[in-house]
């Protein structure tokens, strides 16, 4: 089996987190920013050195082709993201590309030429931390999201999506048709505490939860803060404080569902006046969807009780719905498989992050490979792997991706 060159993968990966680097270890470099800009310049660079070639769609999606010896064939795909939350990490989403990097490195080296062509993608706006939806890129690449309205997408300045692709440079004209992919796969780091907890280097996830997002507008009365009597009061910042005790209670007594407030903004955000609104956003995820969808409806429940009982009102709106991504089980096993022949052992999981793969899933067989997250810690500038780790989960996906891209038979 051929390895990849650990040495080559921690120099990409300590390369690439210059784009966006923070002060304290992490990366600010959200979608559409100069930073990505200038991260996606450095991938095109170094993949068309490894001999790839590079197509830009109109959603900014990479394509990064690495040709095989049978065109006609239907290629191998994997991949990731390369922007960050604000004060994220540097290894969240991008090891998943530069692992696709260090895999054609090493085909190269090696002197192989898979039979089928391979296929690395950098995809757009997979955060959601500047534009909402997240996953963006890849949804309109499996027919899920349309491009007209995920160009007309706003971040917090009123900048659209669109135009933010075509300032950077990265707006394509024509979309990438590849046919059919005969399986796709994604690295990326755990970003929770369990591989590392039980002392594991490799985690296969059997899918993807699914995810429900809301946002909520509370609305009360703005007014002085001294004169106004506490019972005379309709604090929509008071009102908030109450759902989001029982957002998270409804989260804590549920059976393997989790749910958070994110964002919170309550207007004005003056020390002396009572807030008159407060917009903050929900999100709700879990494996099984039936009880999922029963704490969403609890919570709906619980938002429109408590505005009552604090004399404000609510508007809940439900922005986006994504189902569970149950993976290929030929896959999931090839992966189990490839990192036992490298000695390396596996543990079957649940991904609670979404991924890119969530809709790269509905229409190819697709699988994950996960790495330990140190102390369990991402989106944040703590976040880190071992270099030992990263190269163990890239091993995985080049022997995956060398049994699969020879292989002329199709996955059943």
């Amino acid at each position: 089996m051929i390895r990849c060159n650990p040495t080559r993968l921690e120099q990409f990966m300590t390369e690439i987190a210059r784009f966006g680097a923070t002060d304290r270890g992490g990366v600010t470099r959200l979608a559409l920013t100069d930073e990505d800009r200038d991260a996606r310049n450095q991938l095109k660079q170094w993949f068309e050195a490894a001999g790839a070639a590079t197509h830009i769609d109109p959603m900014g999606n990479m394509f990064f082709t690495l040709a095989g010896k049978q065109r006609s064939l239907p290629p191998i795909m994997t991949g990731s993201h390369c922007d960050s939350q604000p004060q994220g990490g540097r290894f969240d989403g991008i090891l998943g590309i530069i692992a696709g990097l260090e895999v054609m490195c090493a085909l190269k080296d090696a002197g192989i030429q898979l039979e089928r062509d391979l296929i690395v993608v950098n995809w757009t706006n997979e955060e959601g931390s500047r534009f909402t939806p997240g996953t963006t890129g890849s949804g309109y690449f499996a027919g899920k999201l349309p491009l007209a309205r995920m160009h007309d997408l706003t971040d917090l300045e009123g900048k659209r999506l669109g135009d933010e692709l075509e300032r950077i440079g990265y707006k394509g004209t024509e979309p990438f048709e590849p046919g059919p992919i005969h399986a796709n796969f994604e690295c990326h780091i755990e970003q929770g505490p369990v591989l590392e907890q039980k002392g594991i280097s490799i985690g296969v996830p059997k899918g993807i939860v699914c995810l429900r997002w809301y946002d909520i507008e509370v609305t009360g009365v703005t007014n002085h803060v001294g004169p106004t009597p506490m019972d005379s009061r309709q604090d929509a910042l008071y009102c908030f404080a109450l759902m989001n005790a029982r957002i998270f209670e409804a989260g804590r007594n549920a059976d393997e569902v989790v749910a958070s407030v994110g964002e919170v903004h309550p207007i004005p955000n003056s020390r002396n006046v009572i807030a008159g609104k407060v917009h903050f956003t929900i999100d709700i995820r879990g494996w099984e969807e039936d009880e999922t969808d029963r704490v969403c409806t609890e919570v709906e429940t619980a938002l429109a009780e408590i505005a009552e009982s604090a004399g404000c009102t609510v508007t809940i709106n439900k922005l986006w719905e994504v189902e569970r991504a149950p993976f290929h089980p030929e896959l999931v096993k090839l992966v189990h498989d490839s990192a036992a022949k490298l000695g390396l052992e596996s543990l079957d999981m649940v991904s609670g992050a979404s991924h890119d793969t969530i809709y790269i899933n509905q229409q190819t067989p697709s699988a994950m490979i996960f790495v330990p997250s140190i102390d369990g810690r991402s989106h944040a500038e703590i976040e880190n792997t071992s270099w030992q780790d990263c190269a163990a989960g890239t091993d995985v996906l080049l022997a995956a991706i060398v049994q699969t891209g020879n292989s002329t038979e199709e996955i059943a």
